[in-house]
């Protein structure tokens, strides 16, 4: 497993009369997997994507990446923002936002190029390199956070609801490509979300999480659905009836 977390809590103050955000939370995320952490909002979604990005220390239990402690953040895992106005820099054309992370390792233009236009290829947007985030489309800023974060080749991005600022039409749509993005790098995913249809959509398990305080993990469900889902197919219904049902009883 690429991933393992074993009786995870995040207690944030005194260890004991503190906030118990999450508690006795045990997962394992297999490697190149497309897994979906669901809940509604204030359920720890956000709290555990920042415990494996590093961003926040472990309270107790054990999270490992490859069999060692995570401590802190990385290269090996990439963290994609909701907000693309403030995770990309204006003042930078989308191919230099996209080779940003490359030069801060100290690779030379020359070098950082050729992988920038790889993947701004990949997420259609070689055309607009020279472009400024401003004069893109919601949508098209967070293709351009995916190629900045799959420019850097980690093992894992971790996703904070990305799409969550898009009208519903442009979300579909973003789903789509990032599933297409996915199939073709088959780099191990975190998605948080509060979206049913989204979740099914794109991942192989589903970790359901009930509300805090002390959230923990409710229920695991495997999708075994063929790529691409049809969001009207019955399968795919009576999925979303099962999930709704679950999370209708735990808040």
């Amino acid at each position: 497993m690429l991933i393992v977390a074993e009786n995870v809590e995040k207690i944030y103050g005194d260890p004991e009369t503190g906030y118990h955000a999450l508690e006795a939370i045990n997962l394992e995320i297999r490697d190149g997997e497309f897994f979906c952490l669901l809940g509604a909002s204030g359920c720890g979604k956000t709290t555990l994507l920042n415990m494996l990005a590093g961003f926040e220390p472990v309270s107790r239990g054990s999270l490992t990446l490859n069999g060692k402690p995570i401590t802190g953040p990385d290269s090996s895992r990439i963290m994609f923002f909701q907000d693309a106005n403030e995770a990309l820099f204006p003042w930078l054309t989308v191919s230099e936002n996209v080779e940003f992370g490359l030069r801060i390792k100290g690779i030379p233009a020359a070098q950082r190029r050729e992988p920038a236009e790889h993947y701004l290829s990949m997420v259609g947007l070689s055309q607009h390199k020279n472009k400024l985030p401003s004069e893109l489309s919601g949508g098209m800023r967070q293709r351009v956070q995916i190629a900045r974060a799959l420019v850097m080749d980690p093992e894992i991005v971790l996703m904070d609801e990305p799409f969550a600022a898009l009208d519903a039409l442009t979300r579909r749509k973003m789903n789509l490509e990032l599933l297409r993005i996915w199939e073709s790098t088959r780099k191990t995913v975190v998605l948080v979300t509060h979206d049913i249809p989204e979740a099914i959509l794109l991942s192989d398990r589903i970790a359901i999480m009930s509300v805090g305080p002390k959230s923990h993990i409710v229920e695991i469900i495997n999708v075994d659905m063929p790529r691409p889902r049809d969001p009207g197919s019955a399968v795919f219904g009576e999925l979303y009836k099962t999930i709704e049902s679950t999370l209708s009883r735990i808040e």
